[in-house]
């Protein structure tokens, strides 16, 4: 009996086991694949939706909006005196300025402004190549809205391309120039080649609104760590840092082009380094696990003879977060030079 029935139920998975071939070569197996790929994209997109109206609620914009060019930009004034402008990197907002106190520090004797970039915070990002050199062209409008015609700018990663690229476009503007830990040369970088795809309109739309931010959700925490390291995430960045607005599908589609960009953009720019003619402070942290110190910081520092460069020993990446009053004693060196020149 025991043999019949191992017998019988062999012979029945046999039949299921041919049945699923040939539904499987019959292509049966299509329409149930493409309606359940579907349906988690869907419930994707509607929980992205929802943590994005969620982040927005609890933290609203912090300053206010002028418009430029078609793009509505987001900003924050504070204090008074000689302007200074500062530029936030690649994934951050304006709170990577205010949550140290640097904002609070400086607006003690500059007029402050941070304006979010395109996609970045409560700034829009229409569809377009949004290199350094557009960047440089919409804030040099923005300023000029804001009654600004000379200012010290500070750019960090990302942004110093930014800063660079509006002394170069507009030298009666800027004043000085301070870079913190940049990227000015061309190198070969996984996370430029990872973005590529994510930065191609639709197929990036789509992953942006549905899948990356499941997956930068995960990936998030280790990314700041590696901002930071070889030292621990600052307690301040941890707690006040606004990291559900990083998770947005624009800010995403944002981060992913603005990655893709980073190695053309400098190839072109660092054809004109030499023709900077402004005071140029180079602060790097001395332990920067994201870009080449030897590579980036020192190469520009030796491209430009009358520059002076601060290496800060044990400092990562986030080195405004890190060694704050360095950065105000470059800020405040800069504006010295400028004003004996």
């Amino acid at each position: 009996m025991n043999k019949l029935q191992f017998t019988g139920s062999w012979k029945e998975l046999k039949g299921k086991l041919k049945q699923k071939y040939a539904q499987l070569s019959s292509g049966e197996w299509l329409a149930p694949a493409v309606l359940g790929a579907a349906a988690a994209l869907g419930a994707a997109a509607l929980y992205s939706n929802r943590k994005t109206h969620e982040a927005e609620h609890k933290y609203p914009p912090l300053g206010r909006f002028l418009s430029v060019d078609g793009v509505r930009l987001h900003y924050i004034e504070r204090g008074t005196g000689e302007p200074l402008v500062l530029i936030h990197g690649n994934g951050t907002l304006i709170q990577d300025f205010t949550i140290n106190g640097l904002v609070d520090r400086l607006s003690e004797r500059y007029r402050v402004i941070v304006i979010e970039r395109p996609g970045f915070g409560y700034s829009t990002r229409p569809r377009q190549p949004w290199t350094p050199r557009a960047h440089a062209t919409l804030f040099q409008k923005a300023l000029q809205q804001l009654g600004v015609d000379r200012a010290i700018v500070l750019g960090h990663s990302w942004g110093t391309m930014v800063a660079v690229s509006l002394a170069l476009q507009a030298p009666a503007l800027v004043r000085g120039l301070v870079l913190l830990s940049g990227y000015y040369f061309p190198t070969a970088r996984l996370d430029v080649a990872r973005n590529l795809p994510l930065a191609i309109p639709g197929i990036g739309d789509a992953m942006h609104r549905s899948v990356s931010p499941l997956l930068a959700r995960l990936t998030l925490p280790r990314a700041i760590r590696k901002m930071f390291e070889p030292v621990p995430v600052p307690e301040h960045f941890d707690r006040l840092f606004p990291k559900e607005l990083m998770l947005r599908p624009i800010q995403l589609r944002a981060a992913a082009e603005d990655a893709a960009l980073m190695t053309p953009a400098v190839m072109e720019l660092e054809r004109h380094y030499g023709e900077l003619t402004v005071p140029v402070v180079i602060v790097t942290g001395g332990d920067d696990q994201i870009v080449d110190i030897g590579r980036q910081s020192e190469r520009l520092h030796q491209e430009l003879p009358e520059s002076e460069f601060i290496r800060v020993p044990g400092a990562g990446h986030m080195v405004h977060h890190l060694a704050p009053d360095q950065v105000v004693a470059a800020i405040d060196r800069v504006a010295h030079l400028a004003a004996k020149t």
